[in-house]
């Protein structure tokens, strides 16, 4: 079983920055593609960015070049460094593991941008 423990979020400025941070138990964190989703209110959840065990990236179109996504096996965490932070950005934010088939989730952290 894995649990996922978001913190990181708050209330920003437009153009500000946050960073996130995902703290997992287990031991299988070095072996499994951790996400980033996010949900604003009224829609569904949707990708923000992923990172594959070997450190392969993928990022949705508009966090391109402003989010970047990395991990440290170490200390079993997963980070997300949002730049240049949006109004379109406020959602709450979910941390997602998979490994063998299997999708775990964090609880969320509630990301505010004000205009």
């Amino acid at each position: 079983q894995v649990q996922l423990v978001e913190s990181g979020g708050g209330l920003v400025q437009a153009g500000g920055s946050l960073r996130l941070s995902c703290a997992a138990s287990g031991r299988f964190f070095r072996i499994a593609t951790m996400g980033w989703y996010r949900q604003a209110p009224g829609k569904q959840r949707e990708l923000v960015a992923t990172i594959t065990s070997g450190g392969s990236t993928n990022y949705k179109d508009p966090v391109k070049g402003r989010f970047t996504i990395s991990r440290d096996n170490a200390k079993n965490t997963l980070y997300l460094q949002m730049n240049t932070l949006k109004p379109e950005d406020t959602a709450v934010y979910y941390c997602m593991s998979s490994y063998y088939g299997n999708d775990y989730w964090g609880q969320g952290t509630q990301v505010t941008v004000s205009s």
